[in-house]
């Protein structure tokens, strides 16, 4: 009787295991197979193909955003092998942001440095007139102050004396010889004497053995080097003005007739020397308005105008020099101070882009416009460039996308083809 009862328990087990058994297979767990896929799909970098990893993210390489690999869950990312398999000397595909370029009208300008200095056409020379000896010299010390009319030293002259002597004995021989008196005369006016002296000599009888020489000009005194004196043409201040404190000419010596002896320039007057960039100087006119600042002094702001366009090249100066002339009547700015100039060109229209999105190849500018998720190199020409801006004038279109970083997507290892040289 028991062993009846266990048969009868066996059969139902048994059944209930093969049936089981046949649900589960029938009904396989979705969710495992989709993990199993999941783990399956790989990424990879279109540019270091070496690069595998199981989640997306960046190329640790060039910091490229990973792609997936073909043949994988990758066909519904839009990105097929075909685009991925493009060489990158001429596409790249990439996250970099893209922009597209800006229609507008730009007020351009161009910045420069430059220093002060003189103004060469307040430069005047103060030369003996006659040749003699320095009795008194009433200059003492280089950049000393004088005015026109200002007695600056006394000279002895053999030629003068004779000359005031034959006025004195004609006058008082020969009275009515007005023209022989009149001749006399103007030889004295001519060697350097004032109307006044003249007049002196012949009312009085008597010669300047000793002449008092003015000074016909207002401004500073600079002197004049051993090796300029004998050049009135290279009258210029030295440069270097820290070792010009002892003047050249002195008490006792002699000068001869046209020797140039002082240089007086007007501190009233200076010149802003600008230098213009190559680049710039297409741009640059005259009379376009200029802003100066001055780093030390700080908040003052001069205004002028490009006043004149040096026409040459300074020795070893690959820069044209512009002048802006200043008044300097409160004598609160020094010359070779350095400047900031700030030069107006006009208003000019255009496509303007950012400079970063520019990438310069010596004779030719590229940039990468974007097609899809694709970048391609596309060949442009460039124009001016206004602060970190620059204008396309051929290339491209107000409707074209293109990659704001140009540096990011050039690989440093190949060289970048586009369509012209392909």
């Amino acid at each position: 009787m028991k062993k009846r009862m266990k048969g009868i328990k066996i059969i139902p087990i048994g059944l209930l295991a093969i049936a089981m058994l046949v649900n589960a297979c029938s009904n396989p767990k979705p969710t495992t197979v989709a993990a199993t896929a999941k783990n399956d799909i790989k990424y990879t970098c279109p540019m270091h193909p070496q690069i595998s990893e199981d989640h997306p993210g960046n190329c640790p390489i060039c910091g490229m955003t990973l792609v997936k690999k073909s043949g994988q869950a990758s066909e519904g990312s839009g990105i097929s092998l075909n685009t991925v398999l493009k060489p990158v000397n001429s596409s790249v595909i990439s996250s970099v942001a893209a922009i597209t370029p800006e229609q507008k009208e730009v007020s351009i300008s161009v910045s420069a440095q430059g220093y002060l200095d003189f103004d060469t056409r307040t430069f005047n020379n103060i030369a003996s007139r006659i040749s003699g000896r320095i009795e008194k010299l009433y200059i003492k010390y280089a950049f000393q102050e004088i005015h026109q009319g200002q007695r600056i030293f006394d000279i002895y002259s053999p030629d003068i004396v004779t000359a005031q002597q034959d006025l004195i004995f004609i006058s008082k021989n020969s009275p009515q010889e007005t023209g022989l008196i009149n001749a006399a005369r103007q030889k004295l006016l001519l060697l350097g004497m004032t109307p006044a002296q003249v007049n002196h000599v012949i009312q009085t009888g008597k010669s300047y053995y000793s002449l008092p020489v003015y000074s016909p000009y207002d401004g500073h005194v600079h002197d004049m080097p051993h090796t300029q004196m004998e050049s009135a043409a290279d009258a210029r201040p030295p440069s270097d003005f820290a070792n010009n404190l002892a003047l050249s000419v002195k008490e006792g010596m002699y000068v001869d007739k046209g020797q140039t002896l002082f240089n007086v320039v007007n501190p009233h007057m200076l010149w802003a020397i600008i230098k213009i960039d190559p680049a710039s100087v297409s741009a640059i006119k005259l009379n376009q308005p200029v802003k100066i600042t001055l780093p030390d002094l700080p908040g003052k702001n001069l205004y002028g105008k490009v006043n004149f366009i040096e026409p040459t090249l300074q020795n070893g100066d690959k820069t044209t020099s512009i002048r802006v002339y200043l008044d300097n009547m409160d004598h609160e700015l020094k010359v070779n101070s350095l400047v900031n100039a700030e030069i107006q060109t006009g208003v000019t229209g255009g496509l303007w882009v950012p400079k970063s999105a520019i990438t310069d190849l010596g004779q030719t500018q590229i940039i990468w416009i974007k097609q899809g998720p694709v970048y391609h190199a596309h060949r442009v020409s460039t124009g001016i460039a206004n602060g970190d801006e620059i204008q396309v004038v051929k290339g491209l279109t107000a409707a074209d996308s293109l990659a704001s970083n140009a540096q990011y997507l050039t690989d440093s290892e190949s060289f970048i083809k586009i369509k012209d040289n392909e």
